[in-house]
């Protein structure tokens, strides 16, 4: 149960973290982070490293401007062999994309943060999900491209839209892939007393 007198900032524009947040019941406002995440370097650091670091970044700069309020930041790649696959530029992109992760099993990683200043609270956490794709056929691969489902989203596709027609199995949790694990933000909330029992 949600405290109601705690309001919950998101630190994110995707509307797929908002409807998952939504869908289970918090109460709480949207704040995008001004975060340049292109700015950040990925030589060097793991994906999971990538995506905390990012996740923090974001939580830290939006807790600048709601010091008394918890901020959750979030950020979600894609892992092909050690590769972050982020968010396509284009169409050509997007096609890439989709020939190379469906060819054989991924990762879908989010990195959390979850900061209340006030409070002197700073938590980090990250969650991987494998993803065993089904092997597309030509058809497929060019209805999804022409679709535009793929925009604005890591890796070229969503989850909760292609579904069974591209996805095999998944080991982990389902939220994640649609790029906010809902079993970790629970764990956050409790650590930080943002839920009670």
């Amino acid at each position: 149960m949600i405290e109601q007198s705690t309001l919950l900032v998101l630190a994110s524009a995707s509307p797929r973290r908002r409807e998952l947040l939504a869908k289970a019941g918090y109460a709480f406002r949207v704040e995008p982070s001004n975060v340049d995440e292109e700015s950040y370097d990925k030589a060097g650091i793991t994906s999971e490293e990538h995506c905390q670091m990012l996740a923090l970044a974001k939580a830290r700069e939006v807790a600048g401007r709601f010091p008394d309020l918890p901020v959750l930041g979030s950020d979600t790649v894609v892992d092909f062999d050690g590769q972050i696959i982020g968010k396509p530029a284009d169409a050509a992109d997007a096609e890439r994309i989709t020939r190379m992760l469906f060819s054989k099993p991924h990762k879908v990683i989010t990195g959390l943060a979850l900061i209340w200043k006030s409070k002197g609270i700073e938590i980090a956490d990250v969650d991987t999900t494998i993803v065993y794709p089904h092997k597309l056929t030509e058809q497929q691969i060019q209805g999804h491209i022409a679709g535009g489902l793929w925009e604005g989203k890591a890796g070229a596709y969503g989850i909760q839209e292609t579904g069974d027609e591209f996805v095999d199995r998944i080991e982990g949790s389902f939220t994640n892939v649609m790029g906010l694990p809902m079993e970790r933000v629970e764990c956050l909330l409790r650590r930080c007393g943002v839920l009670t029992q």
